[in-house]
């Protein structure tokens, strides 16, 4: 201090000299030396500038540190003291270095350890969900000594040996003192040393790190393995990643049904074709497990692969069971089998790629946590033997993977071309302008440094200074020397001694952090789990907000009813479905009896009275008519009867079965169900045969029936009689109708309401009027007319002026005669219910002939007895052929969803389903 104090005083004395004026002087050309002296007697000085004829800026390191503003000395110019103290201050300033660098070490260090508090103060509190590990991870202090295992770990003297020697780099530091000399040679060559000297304790820090790092792979897999003896055999829960991984599952499907868009995070890995992102990705999870080509399109479907720590290096698919060691090369070789298989059963026919995504979990030690999907590289160009769409579809895959904004961009580009080549940067520049969620890899690096002439090139990649894309960090790694049968072992061997060798670390064109995969693999999966905390809240607070909608919606329109979505639809619809099935078993016999007695009477009550009944009824005596009557019963019996029968029988099953689907039941009935319902009863019917046996025994009980004539008491008889009434007069009252439309209205009609006739109408009245006269004349008419009668009604007719075609007077004659028979029938009918006493003496010394009545009583038993047949039929054997065929129809219904979708529509459905997909969300 007394030294300094005189110093100062002497210069203040020759600062009041001629040769120095007061002024104050520029920060930039104070040297350090002068800078750190200050008198405390002197606050007020001023500062004198001296001319100075040599610069220090050129030796100084530190030149560009921020300055205090001080108050100097006034130092007058030509001081011997200053002129020759430079090269002192230089070597002083140069001495301090090692003193800055540990004090930075501190001062990181004391930033680090903030860093790591206000980190750990922002983590959320999991004591919550201390439930998702297994309650044996809580127990493993019982059944493992960690102290043995701590002792196995080095100690901190071992540690203190691996720390670089400070004191050896300080004394490296004190030798550049002399670097300041004329001959700049051994200068650069220290420099070199010291580069040198740095790379080999970064090499030795990660030599070190690295077997840290294998001790704690092994000890997380003792973690996570069980232990037979101790640990009870129990089914491990599921990891967070693995639960995430479900959740993305369950929104591809949901956005492949509604065509929405979840925002929750994925690494999407794009880049050309042929650029090693397959490789990169096999690096990441540790295992080839991809399909390999040479210069192909080996990836043509998306490839979701949810990455995750495990005891055992597995893999699985999400819809398979099988476990695939990725530690066995068989193993391997089938898991590669079988993504190549599905990928080509996900293309369809005439494409080359496919949308379908391929889901697949990768568990191991190690492993980093993340979801990554790989997907087809692009192409600039389709060749031969593609689809014409496969650029444009490869580019809408990866766009709507990559418009995702939560999305993580591993952007692949291949070093061994020229950038110009590359598709994917500009493809990935439009998707993320500002680089906020792109990580950019640069693979191949080795062959990149053996064909680039200018190594620069690959520093200005790296520092995203050559492609107009910007990302969040610049990588550069070697997947192997591209031999498809390499381990990874051998290409991680292979990385790291390239790396070592390298020019482009040695020269400081490439950071240590922005090489290896397996710094790549740590920064993707940082980034990764960083956007899961930003998005998966904010996506979860979306997915609430439109559940309360949907909810709030639902309550308003359908307040009484529950939110059944599709399927729990069709279930509730299958249940209807079976209990109306059901319903048919519990018909009882008399209503099928009449149903199908009736039915059948209507399908061959036209054929038994043209022609059976009318042709017998010409005959002239009964003999004759019996005889006739039998010849034609057997003919339809063995011909047509049977077959009508089944018909009328399967019909009436359709009707009934129709009947009781689509019964209203009053308040309970649900219309939601009448689409699928009805095409449920459709495909029964189109499945459903009767059985072929059905006819030939049906055609025995028939025949026999018919053959029978014993009419046993007075009640059939008149049952008889009635129902040939009934017939008859069913008959006369059509016949009536049809000529009422051939002649026109009667006077009655035309007074009442006006209505005239037309002139063939008033042809055919006359024409009646004079067919008329014809039966009156003879009652015993033949049911044909004569060509002399048809001759003489016409010539009758042309008298009066009225010309009639031959066809007109026949086609009247049949409709006159035939309600003159059936009128005659019926009078005859009346005479007969007092001729069973006649019938039981064979009408014998009677002239009462009742024979219609036997035939009509002979088709009425036929009738009864053929339903009796059918019902029975019906319900021991139709009805539960039916039920099962209705069975497998519901079953294959609820297999097929477009079916599903497209028989159960309408708001409500829709509603429901959003309703449910967001339930089962969150």
């Amino acid at each position: 201090h007394w030294y300094a104090t005189r110093e100062i005083k002497s210069c203040n004395v020759n600062s009041n000299s001629s040769y120095g004026i007061k002024r104050k002087s520029p920060l930039q050309n104070l040297h350090l030396v002068s800078r750190s002296i200050r008198h405390p007697y002197y606050p007020s000085s001023k500062l004198q500038r001296p001319p100075l004829r040599i610069s220090i800026q050129l030796f100084s390191s530190l030149n560009r540190l921020p300055l205090r503003k001080t108050k100097l000395l006034n130092v007058k110019y030509g001081y011997p003291f200053h002129r020759n103290f430079w090269l002192a201050r230089l070597a002083s300033r140069l001495l301090k270095l090692r003193y800055l660098i540990l004090g930075s070490a501190v001062g990181g260090g004391y930033t680090a350890k903030k860093t790591y508090d206000q980190w750990k103060d922002m983590m959320p509190d999991l004591d919550e969900y201390k439930w998702i590990v297994p309650d044996f991870i809580w127990e493993l202090d019982e059944h493992i000594d960690f102290e043995k295992l701590i002792k196995a770990l080095p100690d901190a003297d071992d540690l203190a040996k691996l720390l670089p020697d400070f004191d050896k780099i300080g004394e490296s530091f004190t030798s550049l003192k002399g670097f300041f000399s004329p001959e700049t040679k051994e200068c650069l060559e220290k420099i070199d040393q010291l580069q040198e000297e740095l790379l080999r304790t970064q090499l030795k820090y990660q030599r070190m790190l690295e077997r840290l790092e294998k001790e704690n792979k092994e000890l997380r897999k003792l973690v996570l393995q069980r232990d037979d003896k101790g640990i009870h055999q129990r089914k491990l829960k599921k990891s967070l990643i693995d639960m995430y991984s479900e959740v993305l599952d369950i929104l591809s499907d949901y956005d492949a049904s509604y065509n929405t868009q979840d925002h929750l995070p994925r690494v999407v890995v794009v880049g050309d074709q042929s650029a090693g992102k397959t490789s990169v990705l096999e690096m990441i999870a540790q295992a080839r497990i991809f399909p390999r080509g040479s210069g192909e399109m080996m990836t043509r479907s998306p490839v979701k692969v949810t990455l995750s720590e495990g005891p055992h290096h597995v893999a699985l698919f999400k819809d398979s069971s099988r476990e695939f060691d990725l530690t066995k090369e068989e193993d391997l070789a089938a898991l590669r089998n079988e993504i190549e298989i599905r990928m080509r059963n996900s293309v369809k026919e005439g494409c080359t790629v496919s949308t379908e995504t391929i889901s697949l979990s990768v568990k191991g030690p190690g492993l980093q946590r993340m979801v990554l999907v790989d997907l087809p590289g692009v192409i600039s160009t389709v060749t031969s033997g593609m689809a014409p769409d496969t650029k444009e579809t490869i580019f809408s895959i990866s766009k709507a993977y990559m418009q995702n904004p939560n999305a993580i961009i591993l952007c692949i580009q291949d070093g061994s071309v020229d950038a110009e080549r590359s598709i994917v940067t500009d493809l990935v520049s439009q998707m993320d302008p500002q680089g906020k969620r792109t990580i950019f890899v640069l693979t191949k690096v080795d062959l990149a440094e053996k064909n680039v002439a200018s190594p620069s090139r690959i520093q200005q990649i790296i520092e995203g200074k050559l492609f107009p894309m910007k990302a969040l960090g610049y990588f550069a790694v070697v997947t192997g020397k591209g031999n498809s049968s390499e381990s990874i072992e051998s290409i991680k061997e292979y990385e790291e001694e390239f790396f070592q060798n390298s020019k482009l670390l040695k020269t400081c064109m490439l950071k240590a952090h922005q090489v290896t995969t397996k710094n790549l693999s740590l920064a993707v999966s940082d980034c990764f789990w960083k956007m899961v905390r930003e998005s998966v809240e904010q996506q979860a607070d979306a997915f609430k907000a439109t559940r309360f909608n949907l909810e709030t919606e639902w309550k308003n329109n359908y307040p009484r009813l529950r939110e059944l979505d599709r399927n729990e639809l069709f279930e509730k619809a299958k249940n209807e479905i079976l209990d109306e099935v059901i319903s048919l078993t519990q018909v009882t016999p008399k209503h099928w009896e009449e149903i199908l007695q009736k039915t059948l009477w209507e399908r061959v009550s036209t054929h038994v009275i043209e022609n059976i009944y009318l042709p017998a009824a010409q005959t002239m005596n009964s003999g004759t008519f019996n005889t006739t009557v039998d010849i034609k019963l057997k003919q339809w019996t063995d011909k047509q009867l049977p077959n009508k029968a089944v018909e009328v029988a399967w019909e009436t099953l359709q009707e009934e079965f129709s009947r009781f689907m689509t019964e209203q039941k009053g308040k309970e009935h649900d219309d939601i169900f009448d689409k699928l319902k009805q095409a449920v009863k459709e495909e029964s019917i189109k499945r459903h045969k009767w059985n072929e046996r059905a006819e030939d025994s049906l055609r025995v009980i028939q025949h026999n029936a018919l053959e029978d004539r014993s009419i046993s008491d007075k009640q059939q008889w008149d049952a008889a009689i009635h129902f040939m009434e009934e017939t008859l007069q069913s008959r006369l009252k059509d016949t009536e109708s049809v000529i009422e439309d051939m002649v026109g209205p009667d006077w009655k009609k035309r007074w009442l309401y006006w209505i005239g006739r037309t002139k063939e109408q008033n042809i055919r009245n006359e024409t009646k009027n004079e067919l008329e006269k014809l039966i009156k004349c003879n009652e015993e008419h033949a049911a044909y007319l004569a060509n002399d009668e048809v001759t003489t009604v016409r010539k009758n007719l042309e008298a009066r002026g009225i010309t009639v075609d031959p066809c007109l007077i026949k086609d009247t004659w049949h409709q006159i005669y035939r309600r003159y028979f059936l009128k005659t029938a019926l009078n005859h009918c009346n005479l007969c219910r007092r001729g069973f006493y006649y019938y039981q003496r064979h009408f014998v010394d009677s002239e009462l002939e009742c024979n219609d009545i036997v035939l009509f009583w002979r088709i009425q038993r036929m009738l009864a007895i053929t339903a009796n047949t059918l019902r029975q039929q019906l319900t021991n054997t139709e009805v539960r052929r039916l039920e099962k065929n209705v069975k497998e129809v519901l079953e294959d219904f609820a297999e097929d969803n477009e079916k599903k979708v497209k028989l159960l529509t309408g708001k409500r459905v829709q509603l429901a389903e959003d309703l449910s997909k967001y339930l089962l969300l969150y």
